[in-house]
């Protein structure tokens, strides 16, 4: 179970239903936690600059500079300009998946039938990359601006022939991630189904959100010391700030 967070420090709390989208501002020295409140969640998710949204999160220099193919206690999330976005300063799950992309349009219909508005108004089938254009678009951003993303509560692995394999199931309830912010950071997130779900059912899982001030780190913070090369990327980001 995760420690409920100090009423005082506490800057806001939300439910995202199972499917739904959303967006907002997280400043630098605020935190997020994420909890998983029925267990099999998929969060997909995208991490812009605020004041330069240009700058966005870069997956393959994310992967590269911390010698890893996924996310969790202690790696960092580098953005295109060689800083640091956020930090992963807790985890229950042990691994987030960042190499399987998002659900779309024809995938969706395709694995879970048709399911419209017009049908089925709110119970509608919604895809992560139609559900991250409608987000984009509030803050003046559209299609070229979708980049691989990373699915908080999942978790796919290679085998020696390079195939993947989703793991079902692999976030329990109450299971939850939590990020620092090393910037001002725009958040995109879908709570759709995975890309690799093989479940055949609809059946997109809530999260619970709780924001909170958190400070920004020293010099002996985990996520900075985690890896050699995180050392830099927080003074490059440090630098923005002064």
């Amino acid at each position: 179970m995760t420690e409920p967070l100090s009423p005082t420090n506490l800057l806001w709390e939300e439910t995202l239903p199972g499917g739904a989208h959303w967006s907002f501002v997280m400043k630098r020295g605020t935190a997020l936690r994420l909890t998983d409140v029925e267990g099999g969640a998929n969060l997909s998710s995208l991490f812009y600059y605020q004041e330069e949204k240009l700058e966005r999160y870069n997956m393959p220099d994310t992967l590269k500079a911390q010698h890893t193919a996924h996310l969790t206690t202690g790696f960092v999330l580098y953005s295109d300009m060689g800083r640091v976005l956020a930090s992963v300063i807790g985890d229950s799950v042990g691994w987030h998946d960042t190499i399987s992309g998002m659900s779309n349009a024809a995938l969706v219909e395709k694995k879970y039938g048709k399911a419209d508005y017009q049908q089925a108004r709110n119970a509608m089938h919604r895809n992560a990359r139609d559900s991250m254009l409608i987000e984009l678009g509030k803050w003046g951003l559209g299609k070229r601006d979708i980049v691989p993303n990373v699915n908080l509560f999942s978790k796919v692995s290679a085998d020696e022939t390079g195939a993947l394999h989703y793991a079902a199931q692999h976030s329990k309830a109450g299971d939850y991630v939590e990020l620092r912010f090393e910037m001002n950071v725009l958040v995109v997130l879908s709570a759709t189904q995975h890309p690799l779900d093989p479940n055949l059912e609809y059946v997109p899982k809530p999260l619970l959100l709780q924001a909170w001030r958190c400070g920004t780190p020293d010099e002996q913070d985990l996520c900075r010391n985690f890896r050699p090369e995180n050392v830099r990327g927080f003074y490059n980001t440090e630098l923005l700030f002064r």
